[in-house]
């Protein structure tokens, strides 16, 4: 695959019914997130993409792109990676609780399947090290033949990305303990190296021998003395931090958003691939200002001005991995989450307040005009109604619900992604309002007028509530996976997040406009009638 500049590109471009215009909110993202990096022997740096379930080679010099395990390939959802001398390249697949190998030919095959929340991987003089990202993860050392495995220790709290240091032992993060400890790979009591940091989640060495870690809370890089933990702040880029690699004297680091940071030695960062969106999926307008829901992380934005983090993964009151979203006030939103949370979240004071819990596979939210909830739950075949305290099935049987909205006359329309098609729902009863689809998933009415996202068939379709019209407005829309890929679905990553089943989302303004989750190209689309 050649070297690109973007995560996709599509072999033809999004075509727009006559009288609309069809733009980008924001430039398509580089990559689908960027989680453990390592130096490849070609000089290129080597990124691990949880949500983009691949791992792709960066230029450090241009920053170009190429896909090495592609999103359909053997390894799901990479997380950490590291090479042997030969060129072998082993990764954890966190939700997938496994250690994979791949081979310089491209096969690959699976080392160890028993490692739950399996992430920080290494490898010294021939020995592979992996461990476990949970509260009770395990640092366990791996045959690279059999797999077989020797637990060094276990009951870690998150334990993270991990090195071996000039004396031989074994540093790694702890980041249920906001600490950085090193033990014998023999095994034995670890010792405490650093602490008061700002939630550690990897940890590599520099040419002097000093530790080099980042902070996923402060978005701090810090140089650690090893003997005494004195720390030095490097730079400080942004709450997300992931990893980083050196290659050379060169440093870089990952963030989980999808940013790779050059950071010089005199502090300066530089950005090797700018900032980008995972997906998106949910997204709703209030007030001017548009809310992108993106999985670990949420954004708001209003136009003209860039994306603003309303929240992620460790920040104070995230509500946690979030998938669909609606508009209920001032500066308040529902969202659904991948932990099964109804919540309502307001991003400004930095609080959320979970409504409803312990439900599978929560997609697309909307409020009735009485102020209920309405949610999708796909993995039931459910619509629930959230009233106050009350919940009730509002709606069952239904093939993969995933967008939910609300019409004028009061009834709810749902998409079925399974049945390829819209349904009403009046009384507890289900009707077909629009059939004939592949995939439908987010929805929205304006007026008398209903879009559909149909990733199916990769079109935004214009239906007439009224008349019963349906128009084609956009095709070759860069929505679900990309053209003849079969993406294999994610499963959940231990206590932050459940399954990670991605949905495309559809808002719009008053004024008319509607604003597309892109989610292959990982950007909002922003379509709007051309003016005369």
């Amino acid at each position: 695959m050649s070297e690109q500049f973007e995560r996709y590109v599509a072999a033809v471009p999004a075509i727009t019914a006559e009288g609309w215009s069809l733009t980008r909110l924001m430039p398509a993202s580089r990559l689908q997130g960027a989680n453990g990096i390592r130096a490849g022997g070609d000089g290129r740096i080597y990124v691990a993409q949880v949500a983009g379930s691949q791992i792709s080679a960066v230029n450090i010099n241009t920053g170009a792109v190429e896909s090495i395990s592609p999103i359909d390939g053997g390894i799901i959802s990479p997380d950490d990676l590291v090479f042997d001398a030969d060129g072998n390249l082993y990764a954890t697949e966190i939700t997938e609780g496994r250690v994979s190998v791949r081979r310089p030919n491209g096969e690959t095959r699976v080392l160890n399947g028993e490692m739950p929340c399996a992430n920080p991987i290494t490898m010294f003089q021939g020995r592979l090290f992996a461990g476990e990202c949970r509260p009770d993860g395990r640092l366990m050392e791996l045959d690279l033949n059999s797999g077989q495995s020797r637990v060094i220790l276990d009951k870690v709290p998150m334990p993270n990305a991990m090195e071996v240091g000039p004396d031989g032992m074994l540093y790694f993060p702890v980041m249920g303990a906001n600490e950085i400890w090193r033990i014998n790979p023999a095994g034995g009591q670890p010792e405490v190296v650093a602490t008061d940091l700002g939630v550690p989640d990897a940890v590599k060495f520099d040419a002097q021998g000093f530790i080099v870690s980042t902070q996923v809370a402060s978005g701090q890089v810090l140089r650690i003395n090893p003997q005494t933990g004195e720390k030095t702040v490097l730079a400080t880029i942004a709450p997300g931090l992931d990893n980083l690699a050196f290659v050379g004297d060169r440093l870089f680091v990952s963030s989980i958003s999808g940013q790779i940071n050059e950071i010089a030695a005199d502090g300066t960062v530089k950005s090797l691939i700018p900032d980008g969106l995972q997906w998106p999926m949910g997204l709703a307008i209030a007030d001017g200002e548009l809310f992108i829901a993106d999985g670990g992380y949420t954004y708001t934005m209003r136009q003209g001005e860039n994306k603003q983090v309303a929240g992620m993964l460790f920040s104070p009151g995230f509500p946690g991995f979030t998938r669909g979203v609606c508009a209920a006030g001032s500066g308040q939103w529902i969202v659904s989450t991948a932990n099964g949370d109804v919540a309502r979240f307001w991003p400004a004071k930095m609080e959320s307040e979970v409504l409803v819990s312990g439900y599978d596979r929560l997609m697309d939210v909307v409020l009735t005009a009485d102020g209920a909830v309405i949610v999708a739950e796909l993995g039931t075949g459910r619509l629930l109604l959230i009233d106050g305290t009350n919940v009730s099935v509002f709606a069952k049987d239904l093939a993969e619900p995933v967008g939910v909205a609300i019409a004028g006359d009061g009834s709810c329309l749902v998409s079925e992604s399974a049945a390829g098609r819209i349904s009403r729902v009046v009384g507890g009863r289900v009707d077909t309002l629009v059939d004939g689809l592949v995939q439908p998933e987010g929805i929205y009415i304006l007026g008398d007028a209903l879009y559909i996202i149909d990733v199916g068939s990769k079109e935004l379709i214009e239906f007439n509530l009224q008349s019963g019209k349906r128009m084609t407005l956009v095709s070759n829309l860069p929505v679900g996976a990309p053209p003849g890929v079969v993406a294999k679905p994610l499963g959940g990553v231990g206590v932050l997040s459940g399954p990670m089943r991605e949905f495309a989302g559809i808002s719009g303004d008053v004024d008319g406009t509607l604003y597309i989750a892109a989610s292959t190209e990982g950007s909002v689309l922003v379509l709007s009638r051309c003016k005369e």
